[in-house]
Protein backbone atom coordinates (compact mmCIF):
# COMPACT_ATOMS: atom_id res chain seq x y z
CA UNK A 1 0.00 0.00 0.00
CA UNK A 2 1.50 3.27 -1.14
CA UNK A 3 1.25 6.29 1.13
CA UNK A 4 -0.23 9.55 -0.16
CA UNK A 5 2.38 12.01 -1.50
CA UNK A 6 1.80 14.34 1.47
CA UNK A 7 2.79 11.58 3.92
CA UNK A 8 5.88 10.77 1.87
CA UNK A 9 7.20 14.32 2.24
CA UNK A 10 10.33 15.21 4.18
CA UNK A 11 8.28 16.70 7.03
CA UNK A 12 6.46 13.46 7.79
CA UNK A 13 9.55 11.34 7.29
CA UNK A 14 11.46 13.45 9.79
CA UNK A 15 8.54 13.39 12.22
CA UNK A 16 8.27 9.60 11.88
CA UNK A 17 12.00 9.23 12.38
CA UNK A 18 11.90 11.36 15.54
CA UNK A 19 8.91 9.32 16.77
CA UNK A 20 10.80 6.08 16.20
CA UNK A 21 13.79 7.41 18.11
CA UNK A 22 11.54 8.45 21.00
CA UNK A 23 9.77 5.05 21.03
CA UNK A 24 13.10 3.22 21.11
CA UNK A 25 14.41 5.51 23.86
CA UNK A 26 11.26 5.10 25.99
CA UNK A 27 11.20 1.35 25.41
CA UNK A 28 14.85 1.02 26.40
CA UNK A 29 14.31 3.13 29.51
CA UNK A 30 11.22 1.07 30.41
CA UNK A 31 13.12 -2.23 30.15
CA UNK A 32 15.94 -0.91 32.31
CA UNK A 33 13.64 0.53 35.00
CA UNK A 34 11.24 -2.46 34.95
CA UNK A 35 13.98 -5.01 35.41
CA UNK A 36 15.96 -2.80 37.77
CA UNK A 37 12.94 -2.30 40.03
CA UNK A 38 12.28 -6.03 40.24
CA UNK A 39 15.93 -6.87 40.80
CA UNK A 40 16.35 -4.24 43.51
CA UNK A 41 13.24 -5.35 45.41
CA UNK A 42 14.17 -9.04 45.16
CA UNK A 43 17.69 -8.34 46.42
CA UNK A 44 16.23 -6.44 49.38
CA UNK A 45 13.82 -9.33 50.15
CA UNK A 46 16.63 -11.88 49.92
CA UNK A 47 18.71 -9.90 52.40
CA UNK A 48 15.82 -9.59 54.87
CA UNK A 49 14.91 -13.27 54.53
CA UNK A 50 18.44 -14.31 55.38
CA UNK A 51 18.44 -11.97 58.40
CA UNK A 52 15.10 -13.40 59.67
CA UNK A 53 16.42 -16.93 59.19
CA UNK A 54 19.35 -16.12 61.45
CA UNK A 55 16.96 -14.73 64.09
CA UNK A 56 14.77 -17.84 63.81
CA UNK A 57 17.85 -20.04 64.24
CA UNK A 58 18.84 -18.23 67.41
CA UNK A 59 15.41 -17.80 69.06
CA UNK A 60 13.34 -20.69 67.76
CA UNK A 61 15.76 -23.63 68.07
CA UNK A 62 17.44 -24.74 71.32
CA UNK A 63 21.02 -23.69 71.57
CA UNK A 64 22.09 -27.16 72.68
CA UNK A 65 21.48 -30.53 71.03
CA UNK A 66 17.88 -31.56 71.73
CA UNK A 67 15.33 -34.08 70.64
CA UNK A 68 12.85 -33.49 67.86
CA UNK A 69 9.89 -32.85 70.20
CA UNK A 70 11.93 -30.30 72.16
CA UNK A 71 12.96 -28.53 68.98
CA UNK A 72 9.41 -28.45 67.64
CA UNK A 73 8.08 -27.24 71.01
CA UNK A 74 10.48 -24.27 71.15
CA UNK A 75 9.96 -23.53 67.50
CA UNK A 76 6.19 -23.64 67.97
CA UNK A 77 6.42 -21.16 70.79
CA UNK A 78 8.56 -18.86 68.60
CA UNK A 79 6.15 -19.15 65.68
CA UNK A 80 3.19 -18.46 67.92
CA UNK A 81 4.67 -15.10 68.77
CA UNK A 82 4.97 -14.26 65.05
CA UNK A 83 1.74 -15.27 63.30
CA UNK A 84 1.66 -14.96 59.52
CA UNK A 85 -0.12 -11.98 58.11
CA UNK A 86 0.00 -10.20 54.78
CA UNK A 87 2.46 -7.74 56.31
CA UNK A 88 4.59 -10.40 57.97
CA UNK A 89 6.76 -13.23 56.74
CA UNK A 90 6.07 -16.95 56.61
CA UNK A 91 8.27 -18.98 59.01
CA UNK A 92 8.54 -22.75 59.04
CA UNK A 93 10.73 -25.50 60.59
CA UNK A 94 11.19 -29.16 59.66
CA UNK A 95 12.93 -31.84 61.75
CA UNK A 96 14.04 -34.93 59.88
CA UNK A 97 11.12 -36.31 57.85
CA UNK A 98 8.47 -34.98 60.15
CA UNK A 99 5.84 -32.59 58.73
CA UNK A 100 6.99 -28.99 58.91
CA UNK A 101 5.48 -26.60 61.40
CA UNK A 102 4.84 -22.98 60.37
CA UNK A 103 3.08 -19.83 61.45
CA UNK A 104 0.58 -20.63 58.65
CA UNK A 105 -0.24 -24.33 59.05
CA UNK A 106 -2.52 -24.51 56.03
CA UNK A 107 0.43 -23.90 53.74
CA UNK A 108 2.91 -26.44 55.08
CA UNK A 109 2.50 -29.10 52.39
CA UNK A 110 4.05 -27.14 49.44
CA UNK A 111 7.05 -26.34 51.67
CA UNK A 112 8.21 -29.99 51.78
CA UNK A 113 10.03 -29.74 48.44
CA UNK A 114 11.80 -26.47 49.11
CA UNK A 115 15.53 -26.79 48.53
CA UNK A 116 18.27 -25.09 50.49
CA UNK A 117 18.97 -21.50 49.56
CA UNK A 118 16.61 -19.21 47.64
CA UNK A 119 13.63 -20.43 45.62
CA UNK A 120 10.14 -19.43 44.58
CA UNK A 121 7.10 -21.36 45.77
CA UNK A 122 3.44 -21.00 44.79
CA UNK A 123 1.17 -21.20 47.87
CA UNK A 124 -2.63 -21.44 47.53
CA UNK A 125 -3.54 -18.68 49.96
CA UNK A 126 -0.44 -16.55 49.56
CA UNK A 127 0.51 -16.63 45.91
CA UNK A 128 4.10 -16.42 44.67
CA UNK A 129 6.46 -16.68 47.65
CA UNK A 130 10.18 -16.00 47.84
CA UNK A 131 11.67 -18.58 50.26
CA UNK A 132 15.06 -18.85 51.93
CA UNK A 133 15.86 -22.23 53.55
CA UNK A 134 18.89 -23.01 55.75
CA UNK A 135 20.09 -25.91 57.91
CA UNK A 136 20.32 -25.65 61.71
CA UNK A 137 23.38 -27.33 63.20
CA UNK A 138 24.00 -28.18 66.82
CA UNK A 139 27.00 -30.06 68.11
CA UNK A 140 28.35 -30.39 64.60
CA UNK A 141 25.31 -32.12 63.11
CA UNK A 142 22.14 -30.99 61.32
CA UNK A 143 19.15 -31.02 63.67
CA UNK A 144 16.52 -29.16 61.62
CA UNK A 145 15.79 -27.04 58.57
CA UNK A 146 14.24 -23.62 58.89
CA UNK A 147 12.81 -21.37 56.25
CA UNK A 148 11.55 -17.84 55.81
CA UNK A 149 9.28 -16.74 53.00
CA UNK A 150 7.82 -13.45 51.79
CA UNK A 151 5.18 -12.90 49.12
CA UNK A 152 6.36 -11.39 45.81
CA UNK A 153 3.10 -9.51 45.36
CA UNK A 154 4.72 -6.14 46.30
CA UNK A 155 7.34 -6.68 43.61
CA UNK A 156 4.66 -7.48 41.05
CA UNK A 157 2.66 -4.44 42.12
CA UNK A 158 5.72 -2.22 41.81
CA UNK A 159 6.44 -3.57 38.34
CA UNK A 160 2.80 -3.17 37.33
CA UNK A 161 2.98 0.43 38.51
CA UNK A 162 6.05 0.95 36.35
CA UNK A 163 4.18 -0.51 33.37
CA UNK A 164 1.16 1.72 33.90
CA UNK A 165 3.33 4.77 34.46
CA UNK A 166 5.29 4.17 31.28
CA UNK A 167 2.14 3.47 29.29
CA UNK A 168 0.66 6.81 30.30
CA UNK A 169 3.86 8.84 30.31
CA UNK A 170 5.24 7.09 27.22
CA UNK A 171 2.06 7.74 25.24
CA UNK A 172 2.06 11.40 26.23
CA UNK A 173 5.77 11.69 25.51
CA UNK A 174 5.37 10.02 22.12
CA UNK A 175 2.49 12.31 21.17
CA UNK A 176 4.46 15.37 22.28
CA UNK A 177 7.57 14.12 20.47
CA UNK A 178 5.59 13.58 17.27
CA UNK A 179 4.15 17.07 17.50
CA UNK A 180 7.52 18.69 18.24
CA UNK A 181 9.18 16.48 15.62
CA UNK A 182 6.67 17.60 13.03
CA UNK A 183 7.22 21.26 13.95
CA UNK A 184 10.99 20.79 13.79
CA UNK A 185 10.63 18.96 10.48
CA UNK A 186 8.45 21.75 9.10
CA UNK A 187 11.00 24.35 10.16
CA UNK A 188 13.85 22.27 8.73
CA UNK A 189 12.08 21.48 5.49
CA UNK A 190 10.80 25.02 4.87
CA UNK A 191 14.13 26.44 3.60
CA UNK A 192 14.80 23.22 1.71
CA UNK A 193 11.44 23.48 -0.06
CA UNK A 194 12.20 27.11 -0.87
CA UNK A 195 15.60 26.04 -2.21
CA UNK A 196 13.85 23.42 -4.35
CA UNK A 197 11.55 26.11 -5.79
CA UNK A 198 14.53 28.36 -6.51
CA UNK A 199 16.38 25.43 -8.11
CA UNK A 200 13.32 24.72 -10.28
CA UNK A 201 13.30 28.33 -11.48
CA UNK A 202 17.02 28.14 -12.20
CA UNK A 203 16.48 24.89 -14.09
CA UNK A 204 13.86 26.70 -16.16
CA UNK A 205 16.46 29.27 -17.15
CA UNK A 206 15.88 32.07 -14.64
CA UNK A 207 19.17 32.85 -12.87
CA UNK A 208 17.90 35.87 -10.91
CA UNK A 209 16.36 34.24 -7.75
CA UNK A 210 18.50 33.71 -4.66
CA UNK A 211 18.11 31.73 -1.43
CA UNK A 212 18.85 34.58 1.03
CA UNK A 213 18.52 32.28 4.05
CA UNK A 214 18.36 34.35 7.27
CA UNK A 215 19.25 33.17 10.75
CA UNK A 216 22.32 31.68 12.32
CA UNK A 217 25.28 30.34 10.43
CA UNK A 218 24.10 26.73 10.48
CA UNK A 219 24.37 24.07 7.80
CA UNK A 220 21.28 25.26 5.90
CA UNK A 221 22.54 28.86 5.95
CA UNK A 222 25.91 27.69 4.65
CA UNK A 223 24.17 25.65 1.94
CA UNK A 224 22.06 28.65 0.94
CA UNK A 225 25.10 30.94 0.87
CA UNK A 226 27.04 28.42 -1.23
CA UNK A 227 24.08 28.09 -3.58
CA UNK A 228 23.76 31.87 -3.90
CA UNK A 229 27.49 32.18 -4.57
CA UNK A 230 27.22 29.48 -7.21
CA UNK A 231 24.29 31.28 -8.82
CA UNK A 232 26.20 34.57 -8.76
CA UNK A 233 29.15 32.96 -10.51
CA UNK A 234 26.84 31.10 -12.89
CA UNK A 235 24.93 34.25 -13.77
CA UNK A 236 28.18 36.14 -14.25
CA UNK A 237 29.53 33.32 -16.41
CA UNK A 238 26.39 33.31 -18.57
CA UNK A 239 26.50 37.09 -18.85
CA UNK A 240 30.16 36.96 -19.85
CA UNK A 241 29.42 34.16 -22.28
CA UNK A 242 26.61 36.13 -23.89
CA UNK A 243 28.79 39.23 -24.06
CA UNK A 244 31.65 37.15 -25.41
CA UNK A 245 29.46 35.59 -28.09
CA UNK A 246 28.01 38.98 -28.98
CA UNK A 247 31.44 40.63 -29.18
CA UNK A 248 32.93 37.70 -31.09
CA UNK A 249 30.10 37.73 -33.63
CA UNK A 250 30.49 41.49 -33.97
CA UNK A 251 34.25 41.22 -34.47
CA UNK A 252 33.81 38.49 -37.06
CA UNK A 253 30.96 40.34 -38.79
CA UNK A 254 33.13 43.41 -39.39
CA UNK A 255 35.81 41.76 -41.59
CA UNK A 256 33.17 39.69 -43.34
CA UNK A 257 31.26 42.87 -44.16
CA UNK A 258 34.44 44.48 -45.49
CA UNK A 259 35.23 41.42 -47.62
CA UNK A 260 31.69 41.23 -49.00
CA UNK A 261 31.64 44.96 -49.74
CA UNK A 262 34.94 44.88 -51.58
CA UNK A 263 33.88 41.87 -53.63
CA UNK A 264 30.59 43.58 -54.53
CA UNK A 265 32.44 46.71 -55.58
CA UNK A 266 34.78 44.62 -57.70
CA UNK A 267 31.86 42.73 -59.24
CA UNK A 268 30.16 45.97 -60.31
CA UNK A 269 33.19 47.06 -62.32
CA UNK A 270 32.66 45.79 -65.91
CA UNK A 271 36.33 45.44 -66.71
CA UNK A 272 38.38 45.75 -63.51
CA UNK A 273 41.96 46.78 -63.92
CA UNK A 274 44.86 44.92 -62.30
CA UNK A 275 45.19 47.81 -59.86
CA UNK A 276 41.55 47.40 -58.78
CA UNK A 277 41.98 43.65 -58.31
CA UNK A 278 45.23 44.18 -56.38
CA UNK A 279 43.57 46.75 -54.13
CA UNK A 280 40.65 44.44 -53.33
CA UNK A 281 43.01 41.50 -52.83
CA UNK A 282 45.11 43.51 -50.37
CA UNK A 283 42.07 44.56 -48.34
CA UNK A 284 40.57 41.06 -48.34
CA UNK A 285 43.86 39.52 -47.30
CA UNK A 286 44.17 42.01 -44.44
CA UNK A 287 40.70 41.13 -43.17
CA UNK A 288 41.38 37.41 -43.51
CA UNK A 289 44.55 37.76 -41.45
CA UNK A 290 42.54 39.68 -38.88
CA UNK A 291 39.93 36.89 -38.76
CA UNK A 292 42.60 34.22 -38.42
CA UNK A 293 44.16 36.06 -35.49
CA UNK A 294 40.76 36.51 -33.85
CA UNK A 295 39.93 32.81 -34.23
CA UNK A 296 43.32 31.82 -32.84
CA UNK A 297 42.85 34.10 -29.83
CA UNK A 298 39.38 32.69 -29.22
CA UNK A 299 40.76 29.15 -29.35
CA UNK A 300 43.45 30.07 -26.81
CA UNK A 301 40.83 31.44 -24.41
CA UNK A 302 38.55 28.44 -24.96
CA UNK A 303 41.37 26.00 -24.13
CA UNK A 304 42.66 27.94 -21.10
CA UNK A 305 40.74 25.70 -18.66
CA UNK A 306 41.96 22.42 -20.15
CA UNK A 307 44.62 20.38 -18.40
CA UNK A 308 46.65 20.09 -21.61
CA UNK A 309 46.77 23.87 -22.01
CA UNK A 310 50.19 24.06 -20.35
CA UNK A 311 53.32 22.03 -21.05
CA UNK A 312 55.54 22.92 -18.11
CA UNK A 313 59.28 22.66 -17.95
CA UNK A 314 62.12 24.48 -16.25
CA UNK A 315 62.92 27.88 -17.81
CA UNK A 316 66.15 29.78 -17.16
CA UNK A 317 64.90 33.35 -16.82
CA UNK A 318 67.86 35.48 -17.91
CA UNK A 319 68.32 34.07 -21.43
CA UNK A 320 64.56 33.62 -21.82
CA UNK A 321 63.84 37.31 -21.18
CA UNK A 322 66.76 38.52 -23.29
CA UNK A 323 65.82 36.34 -26.30
CA UNK A 324 62.21 37.50 -26.03
CA UNK A 325 63.20 41.17 -26.10
CA UNK A 326 65.75 40.62 -28.90
CA UNK A 327 62.92 39.32 -31.11
CA UNK A 328 61.22 42.72 -30.94
CA UNK A 329 64.22 45.02 -31.39
CA UNK A 330 64.21 44.66 -35.15
CA UNK A 331 60.42 45.10 -35.51
CA UNK A 332 59.92 48.65 -34.22
CA UNK A 333 61.79 51.87 -33.67
CA UNK A 334 61.61 51.79 -29.88
CA UNK A 335 64.03 51.91 -26.98
CA UNK A 336 63.89 48.35 -25.71
CA UNK A 337 65.30 48.01 -22.19
CA UNK A 338 65.61 44.97 -19.94
CA UNK A 339 66.91 44.68 -16.43
CA UNK A 340 66.55 43.21 -12.98
CA UNK A 341 65.89 39.69 -14.24
CA UNK A 342 66.81 37.35 -11.35
CA UNK A 343 69.04 34.37 -11.86
CA UNK A 344 67.12 31.18 -11.46
CA UNK A 345 64.61 28.82 -13.00
CA UNK A 346 60.84 28.99 -13.36
CA UNK A 347 58.53 25.98 -13.66
CA UNK A 348 56.21 27.13 -16.46
CA UNK A 349 55.18 26.63 -20.07
CA UNK A 350 57.76 28.64 -22.07
CA UNK A 351 55.55 28.97 -25.16
CA UNK A 352 52.52 30.24 -23.24
CA UNK A 353 54.63 32.55 -21.08
CA UNK A 354 56.30 33.95 -24.19
CA UNK A 355 52.88 34.43 -25.79
CA UNK A 356 51.68 36.43 -22.78
CA UNK A 357 54.82 38.60 -22.63
CA UNK A 358 54.71 39.18 -26.42
CA UNK A 359 51.14 40.44 -26.08
CA UNK A 360 52.30 42.89 -23.41
CA UNK A 361 55.28 44.02 -25.46
CA UNK A 362 53.10 44.40 -28.54
CA UNK A 363 50.65 46.54 -26.60
CA UNK A 364 53.51 48.69 -25.29
CA UNK A 365 54.80 49.17 -28.85
CA UNK A 366 51.32 50.18 -30.05
CA UNK A 367 51.00 52.75 -27.24
CA UNK A 368 54.32 54.46 -27.93
CA UNK A 369 55.65 56.36 -30.85
CA UNK A 370 59.06 56.12 -32.58
CA UNK A 371 61.84 56.25 -30.03
CA UNK A 372 59.43 55.46 -27.18
CA UNK A 373 60.41 53.37 -24.19
CA UNK A 374 59.49 49.67 -23.89
CA UNK A 375 60.97 48.02 -20.79
CA UNK A 376 60.85 44.40 -19.63
CA UNK A 377 61.87 43.69 -16.02
CA UNK A 378 61.48 40.85 -13.56
CA UNK A 379 61.80 40.51 -9.80
CA UNK A 380 61.63 37.56 -7.42
CA UNK A 381 60.11 37.23 -3.98
CA UNK A 382 60.18 33.83 -2.35
CA UNK A 383 59.10 31.28 -4.94
CA UNK A 384 57.21 33.92 -6.96
CA UNK A 385 58.56 35.88 -9.90
CA UNK A 386 56.92 39.02 -11.33
CA UNK A 387 57.41 40.11 -14.95
CA UNK A 388 56.60 43.75 -15.72
CA UNK A 389 56.28 45.47 -19.10
CA UNK A 390 56.39 49.28 -18.93
CA UNK A 391 56.18 52.07 -21.47
CA UNK A 392 56.10 55.87 -21.61
CA UNK A 393 52.84 56.07 -23.58
CA UNK A 394 49.52 57.58 -22.49
CA UNK A 395 49.00 54.87 -19.85
CA UNK A 396 45.82 53.23 -18.62
CA UNK A 397 43.19 55.37 -16.83
CA UNK A 398 42.83 54.32 -13.16
CA UNK A 399 39.14 53.52 -13.61
CA UNK A 400 39.88 50.98 -16.34
CA UNK A 401 42.88 49.15 -14.86
CA UNK A 402 40.69 46.36 -13.50
CA UNK A 403 38.78 46.00 -16.76
CA UNK A 404 41.60 45.96 -19.28
CA UNK A 405 41.91 42.18 -18.85
CA UNK A 406 38.28 41.59 -19.86
CA UNK A 407 37.62 40.14 -23.27
CA UNK A 408 37.06 42.65 -26.09
CA UNK A 409 37.73 45.58 -23.77
CA UNK A 410 39.47 48.62 -25.25
CA UNK A 411 40.62 51.64 -23.30
CA UNK A 412 40.03 53.87 -26.34
CA UNK A 413 36.86 53.01 -28.20
CA UNK A 414 37.66 55.53 -30.94
CA UNK A 415 41.06 54.03 -31.62
CA UNK A 416 41.78 52.58 -35.04
CA UNK A 417 40.54 48.96 -35.03
CA UNK A 418 43.46 47.58 -37.00
CA UNK A 419 46.00 49.28 -34.77
CA UNK A 420 44.14 48.60 -31.55
CA UNK A 421 43.31 44.95 -32.13
CA UNK A 422 40.14 43.23 -30.96
CA UNK A 423 40.73 43.47 -27.23
CA UNK A 424 41.75 39.87 -26.54
CA UNK A 425 45.48 40.34 -25.93
CA UNK A 426 45.29 41.15 -22.23
CA UNK A 427 42.48 38.61 -21.72
CA UNK A 428 44.87 35.95 -23.05
CA UNK A 429 47.58 37.26 -20.71
CA UNK A 430 45.28 36.80 -17.71
CA UNK A 431 44.16 33.34 -18.87
CA UNK A 432 47.78 32.19 -19.20
CA UNK A 433 48.73 33.64 -15.80
CA UNK A 434 45.75 32.02 -14.05
CA UNK A 435 46.45 28.68 -15.74
CA UNK A 436 49.90 28.82 -14.07
CA UNK A 437 48.27 29.65 -10.72
CA UNK A 438 49.38 33.27 -10.97
CA UNK A 439 47.80 36.70 -11.29
CA UNK A 440 47.98 39.90 -13.34
CA UNK A 441 47.76 43.59 -12.48
CA UNK A 442 47.84 46.90 -14.32
CA UNK A 443 49.27 50.17 -13.03
CA UNK A 444 51.41 53.17 -13.91
CA UNK A 445 55.06 53.13 -14.92
CA UNK A 446 57.59 55.59 -13.46
CA UNK A 447 57.54 57.40 -16.82
CA UNK A 448 53.78 57.90 -16.60
CA UNK A 449 52.84 55.19 -19.09
CA UNK A 450 51.35 51.78 -18.52
CA UNK A 451 52.80 49.03 -16.34
CA UNK A 452 51.35 45.51 -16.63
CA UNK A 453 52.57 42.72 -14.33
CA UNK A 454 52.41 38.93 -14.48
CA UNK A 455 53.18 37.15 -11.21
CA UNK A 456 53.79 33.39 -11.33
CA UNK A 457 54.74 30.80 -8.69
CA UNK A 458 57.33 28.08 -9.15
CA UNK A 459 60.54 30.15 -9.11
CA UNK A 460 63.77 28.57 -7.84
CA UNK A 461 66.69 30.98 -7.40
CA UNK A 462 70.06 29.96 -8.71
CA UNK A 463 72.77 30.25 -6.06
CA UNK A 464 75.56 32.69 -6.86
CA UNK A 465 78.90 30.98 -7.21
CA UNK A 466 81.56 32.49 -5.01
CA UNK A 467 85.21 31.91 -5.85
CA UNK A 468 87.85 32.14 -3.18
CA UNK A 469 90.81 34.37 -4.17
CA UNK A 470 93.95 32.52 -5.20
CA UNK A 471 96.64 32.37 -2.53
CA UNK A 472 100.13 32.93 -3.83
CA UNK A 473 102.76 30.62 -2.54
Amino acid sequence: MRLPPALRSLRWRLAALIGMVVVLAVAGTFVVIYRGTGTQLRDQIDSELQSDAVSFDRGGVPARPASAPEIEEQAGAYLARQPYRASNRLLFLQVDDRPPIANEPANTRPLLGVRAGYSNVELPNVGQLRVYRSTVRRGGRAVAAIGVGEPLAPVERAQDYVVRTFLVAGTATLALALLLGYLVAVRTARPLRRMARVAARVDAGDLSPRMHQPGRSDEIRQLADSFDTMLDRLEDAFARQRAFASDASHELRTPLTVIRGQLEVLARIPDPSPADVSHVERLVRTEIVRMERLVQDLLVLARADESEFLQRRSIELEPFAEDLLDGFRATADRRFVSGGVPRGFLDADPDRLAQALRNLLRNAIEQTGPGGLVRLTASARGNWVTFAVEDDGPGIPPGQRDRVFDRFHRTDSARNRVRGGVGLGLAIVRAIAEAHGGRVAAGESPEGGARVEISLPGFSPQPVKRYAPAVSS
